[in-house]
C-alpha cells in the first residue's frame, strides 16, 4: 500500500515543480546558501501540495477509473490503496504544505500554496467540466510554480516574465488538449471518451488557442529580452537578446508536435525529442551568460 500511495502521488509529474527556480534563475539569485535552502524547501512543499491533489482526485474518481481501459490500473481504482487512505493522505498533505510554508517561508509563499491547493481541488470537483476555465486552471498551476520561487526569496517578478510564463504554459496545455482531441477523433472510440469536456471543444478552437498562446509567449519574451537594452554592465555580447533565437526555435519545434497531434505531457515532449532538448540547453546557456553578464 505505501508504494501504491507513492505511485498515486505521480512521481513523474514532480519534474514540473522545477519551475520554482524560474524566477530566481532569471534574476541570478540561485547561488547563495539561503536561496538554495529556500528553493529546495519550496520545491518539496509544492510537490506535497500537488501530490495531495492527485491523491484526492484519484479517490474521488475511483469508480469512473475502474471503467477506463488504462486508468483502471491506478492504485486506488485497482484496490491497492483504499479510498479512505487516499483521502486521508491527500488531506494531510493539503494541510501540511501551506502550514509548513507559513512557518518556514514567507506569508506570500504560504498564501500561494494554499490558493493552489484550493484551486486544484475545485478543479477536481467541478471546474474541470467548465469550458475554457479548465484550460485557465491548469495554466495557472504552471504560473504559480514559476512565481513561488520569486515570492519565497522576495524577488520582484517582471511583468514580461509572468506573461511569457503564463502564455507559454497555455501553449503547452492547449497543445496537449488539441492532441488528445485529434487522437480521440481519429481512434475507434467515441471522441472525448477519456476526457468528457473534449466533446465540447472543437479541434479548430484548440488549434486557435495554442497558436494564439505561442504568438503571445514569443512576443512577450522578445519584449522581456529587449527591455534589457544591449550589453548592460560591460557584457561582451547581448546574450539575453541572442537567447530569443533559441526560445523561438523551441516554440517552433514544440509546435511541430502540436500540429501533428502528438504533444502529450510537456515533460515527455521535451525529454523525448533530442533536437528540442539541445535547443533547450542552448537557451539555458545563453540566458545563463546573460544573467552572469559575461
Amino acid at each position: 500500500m505505501p508504494l501504491g500511495v507513492l505511485k498515486t502521488a505521480r512521481p513523474r509529474q514532480w519534474v514540473k515543480n522545477v519551475l520554482v527556480v524560474a524566477a530566481p534563475a532569471a534574476a541570478g539569485e540561485l547561488f547563495s546558501r539561503h536561496a538554495a535552502v529556500q528553493l529546495v524547501l519550496v520545491f518539496t512543499l509544492f510537490t506535497a501540495a500537488a501530490s495531495a491533489v492527485y491523491l484526492i482526485n484519484d479517490a474521488r474518481d475511483a469508480d469512473a477509473d475502474r471503467a477506463h481501459p488504462t486508468k483502471c490500473r491506478r492504485p486506488v481504482a485497482a484496490g491497492q490503496v483504499p479510498v479512505p487512505v487516499a483521502y486521508a493522505a491527500g488531506g494531510l498533505l493539503a494541510v501540511l504544505a501551506p502550514t509548513t510554508a507559513a512557518v518556514l517561508c514567507t506569508p506570500l509563499t504560504a498564501a500561494l500554496l494554499a490558493a493552489y491547493v484550493v484551486m486544484q481541488l475545485a478543479y477536481c470537483v467541478s471546474l474541470k467540466h467548465v469550458l475554457v476555465v479548465d484550460l485557465t486552471i491548469v495554466t495557472t498551476g504552471f504560473l504559480m510554480r514559476a512565481m513561488i520561487g520569486g515570492l519565497a526569496l522576495g524577488i520582484p517578478l517582471s511583468r514580461w516574465f509572468l506573461i511569457t510564463t503564463g502564455f507559454g504554459a497555455l501553449f503547452m496545455v492547449s497543445a496537449k488538449r488539441y492532441s488528445e482531441a485529434v487522437q480521440m477523433s481519429a481512434g475507434p472510440g467515441r471522441p472525448g471518451a477519456t476526457r468528457a469536456l473534449l466533446t465540447e471543444y472543437t479541434t479548430g478552437y484548440l488549434r486557435f488557442v495554442w497558436q494564439l498562446a505561442a504568438g503571445v509567449a514569443v512576443l512577450a519574451y522578445c519584449l522581456w529580452a529587449m527591455e534589457e537594452g544591449g550589453t548592460a554592465n560591460g557584457g561582451t555580447l547581448p546574450w539575453r537578446q541572442l537567447s530569443m533565437a533559441a526560445f523561438i526555435l523551441a516554440v517552433l519545434r514544440y509546435a511541430v508536435f502540436a500540429d501533428r497531434g502528438t504533444a502529450g505531457e510537456p515533460e515527455d515532449v521535451v525529454l523525448r525529442d533530442r533536437a528540442l532538448a539541445v535547443i533547450g540547453v542552448v537557451w539555458v546557456a545563453l540566458y545563463g551568460l546573460a544573467v552572469a553578464d559575461w
